[in-house]
């Protein structure tokens, strides 16, 4: 469970909680059709809900679990992100230049390799894996893809068996979430980049573990560098603003933030020692928002307004 956030004596709000009620009042401004928000600034949390408090599917925010469990065979010398994968999928019949394709491009969404998303995604094929290193790649170009993640986390399978069996001791049980369902596709492996069930406090928890450069509660549990690769080494991704660049499962903004962000709102926002998520079902208003949330998180650094002092 969350720490309790503390009060001062004289029962002044503390920032999480001055923070929250600003993005209640943003949220609501914005009609965004948010589900729940967890704030943490520095050791203080506040919380609010729009919606009973189950778990849904948070979307992409699953990239950042991808690259955590990569990053995690990676340290314990299972594999390297910079190897060539070609090697790890038998019988595998590869587009022209994807023998040069890395595990490393694949979590960034550099293979170059063209596969857009479709509802059906995970049936289209009869291997969705195998149908994506078939595809020619045009070099280290940006292509977003759920069928990037879930080639990656194939690749993996085949050095650490079944993923979530690995992330349990490793990653999902000391956030406290070894009961999550990870949906599966008809070959019986993850869905990697998306497909994942959390609640909105459950969701925080990756947060605020990225934040505290892989530990969780004072206890290592991914290395610092593993936990720094999710939100840094960007590549250019385009010119939308907020989707500049790109790391290993984050995007570089709003402003001076990282994200985490899955399709309908889903967004865990770090600025500094401040960390905001939001899950929500509303797609279209996501980006707003997330400006909106990280605006107030920047007035932090400022102190609060002069009517407040």
């Amino acid at each position: 469970m969350t720490r309790a956030p503390a009060r001062a004596p004289t029962g002044a709000p503390t920032r999480a909680e001055t923070v929250r009620d600003r993005i209640v009042a943003e949220v609501e401004l914005a009609g965004f059709r948010a589900h729940g928000l967890h704030v943490l600034v520095g050791d203080d949390v506040a919380e609010h809900r729009w919606s009973p408090d189950v778990r849904r599917e948070v979307h992409s925010v699953a990239k950042a679990v991808c690259a955590l469990a990569a990053g995690i065979a990676a340290d314990e010398g299972r594999l390297s992100l910079d190897e060539p994968v070609a090697a790890w999928l038998p019988g595998a019949e590869l587009g022209e230049g994807v023998d040069r394709v890395t595990l490393r491009h694949l979590l960034s969404m550099t293979s170059g390799v063209d596969l857009p998303w479709s509802p059906t995604l995970m049936t289209d094929w009869p291997d969705l894996a195998l149908e994506f290193v078939g595809r020619p790649s045009r070099g280290r170009v940006f292509q977003y893809s759920n069928a990037s993640t879930y080639t990656a986390m194939r690749v993996l399978a085949t050095r650490v068996g079944d993923v979530v069996d690995f992330l349990r001791p490793r990653l999902l049980g000391p956030l406290g979430l070894d009961d999550v369902a990870w949906q599966r596709c008809p070959l019986g492996f993850v869905t990697a980049g998306d497909g994942l069930a959390l609640r909105t406090e459950e969701v925080a928890r990756l947060g605020w573990l990225l934040r505290d450069g892989g530990a969780w509660r004072g206890r290592r549990v991914v290395s610092e560098q593993t936990a720094a690769a999710v939100h840094s080494g960007w590549v250019a991704a385009g010119t939308s603003p907020g989707y500049e660049r790109y790391g290993l499962g984050a995007w570089s903004g709003p402003g001076s933030a990282w994200r985490l962000h899955g399709a309908l709102g889903q967004l865990v926002l770090v600025v500094d020692d401040a960390v905001v998520t939001l899950t929500a079902d509303d797609h279209e208003r996501a980006d707003a928002v997330a400006a909106a949330v990280v605006r107030e998180l920047e007035g932090l650094r400022e102190g609060p307004p002069a009517a407040e002092r």
